[in-house]
């Protein structure tokens, strides 16, 4: 049987999962492997007044947890790649950008 303490984290973690699952698309999204449209980003509210987490959620808890780590990695490194991206675009287009010709000789 559960108590309402244990309905209010079971409900937060419901929510965490959500957000959690929500970051793993929009990277899948990000890197073309999601099949769609990233889903919109919302700002994550920690849940207020819930207390000690109970010992039957734990095992869940970590899972999720593990999760999320593993998530913020995935970020982490997708800005990597996006900066070296960018950087090796600009180095590109300005090495393109200063062989193009400032005018054109019509008399010549």
């Amino acid at each position: 049987m559960t108590t309402g303490w244990s309905d209010a984290w079971e409900q937060a973690l419901d929510a965490l999962e959500l957000d959690v699952a929500a970051a793993e698309l929009l990277l899948a999204a990000a890197h073309g492997t999601g099949g769609g449209m990233a889903p919109a980003v919302r700002t994550w509210r920690p849940p207020v007044d819930l207390g000690p987490l109970p010992a039957s959620l734990e095992e869940r808890a970590r899972t999720l947890r593990d999760r999320q780590l593993e998530v913020a990695k995935a970020v982490s490194e997708a800005v990597v790649r996006s900066r070296r991206q960018l950087a090796a675009t600009r180095a590109v287009l300005g090495t393109v950008a200063e062989r193009r010709p400032v005018y054109v000789d019509l008399d010549g």
